[in-house]
């Protein structure tokens, strides 16, 4: 048995133990098991993780991370809010997966073409999309028009809220995408070494792009059930959330270099985050304990990937 293996099992017992722990906490706390707090939890965990879908493939072309996903959420609930007072719900839904698409696709390509820094790249398109944002909408928020009709995008499917029912089939389809097409098998090819994906023929520019534009769909998909659910839109949705999504695809076991990785794991990290941040607030902490907490978790994962890769 090597090292590499010796230290695979360390790392499944600490995942199953850190679950069970969870669990425990979770059954022993007042109110958690309660269906007011379980609909909220899976209500919550549904925007999250739909940004969390859309990081890991972005992660698993070998780009870490994207920063600016969680503007994106804002700056799509704001489009399609607009565009639906404007069209209807289909109008504004087309409005804002394209823009939510086209905004992420941009970054991909700048990345993929001339190989810029990602996390600078992401950094610099959060601030565009803030400083465009607010340039255009002083008020800060904006509201739906009286009467909108928004069908499908509210309410419930077999007693789960329609956002849980849309973050599954969000990760399906990016499971799908992962493991059955084209595309995925470029995605974890580019993931793994550019440089050998490039010398075997692929356009890696293409594979980068496209895991930005799903990426920045999956994203949109969260500001617009945001911006449906409650009638409303604003820069303040999102925020926060790019943290929790990479909290998310790493627990899920999403390797921080890339080129390997699950959307339906990282739905189980979503949840593993979800569940934490409940706890938290079940018992009395502030926001701030929350965010410390997914630093805290996305710091052990990597530190583990790291020795584990070393090894």
């Amino acid at each position: 048995m090597n090292k590499r293996s010796v230290w695979r099992s360390p790392l499944a017992i600490l995942r199953l133990a850190a679950a069970t722990v969870l669990a425990v906490a979770a059954l022993r706390t007042p109110g958690f098991v309660s269906e007011p707090n379980l609909l909220s939890l899976v209500t919550t965990v549904s925007f999250i993780g739909c940004v969390a879908v859309g990081m890991t493939l972005i992660t698993i072309s070998g780009n870490i991370m994207s920063f600016s996903l969680g503007a994106l959420v804002g700056a799509t609930a704001m489009i399609f809010i607009l565009a639906v007072n404007v069209g209807g719900v289909a109008f504004g839904l087309a409005a804002a997966f394209i823009f939510a698409a086209m905004v992420n696709a941009a970054q991909g390509f700048l990345i993929g073409t001339v190989r810029a820094n990602p996390i600078i790249i992401s950094i610099a398109s959060t601030a565009l999309i803030y400083g465009v944002a607010e340039g255009l909408t002083q008020q800060g928020t904006v509201y739906a028009a009286a009467g909108i009709r928004w069908g499908l995008l509210q309410g419930k499917v077999l007693g789960l809220p329609v956002e849980f029912v849309a973050l599954v089939g969000a990760a399906a389809f990016a499971q799908v995408l992962l493991s059955y097409t084209v595309f995925g098998r470029h995605l974890l090819m580019t993931g793994s070494s550019l440089a050998a994906a490039e010398v075997i023929g692929l356009r890696t520019w293409r594979t980068v792009t496209g895991a930005y534009l799903w990426a920045g769909l999956f994203a949109g998909l969260a500001g617009i059930l945001l911006a449906s659910r409650y009638g409303s839109a604003s820069m303040n949705y999102g925020i926060g959330y790019e943290y929790d999504a990479m909290a998310a695809v790493l627990v899920g076991g999403t390797s921080i270099r890339g080129g390997e990785g699950s959307a339906l794991r990282t739905l189980v990290g979503a949840l593993f985050i979800a569940v934490i941040e409940a706890l938290l607030l079940l018992w009395g902490f502030r926001q701030e304990w929350q965010f410390l907490i997914a630093g805290v978790i996305v710091l052990a994962v990597v530190a583990l990937q790291t020795r584990t890769r070393r090894d």
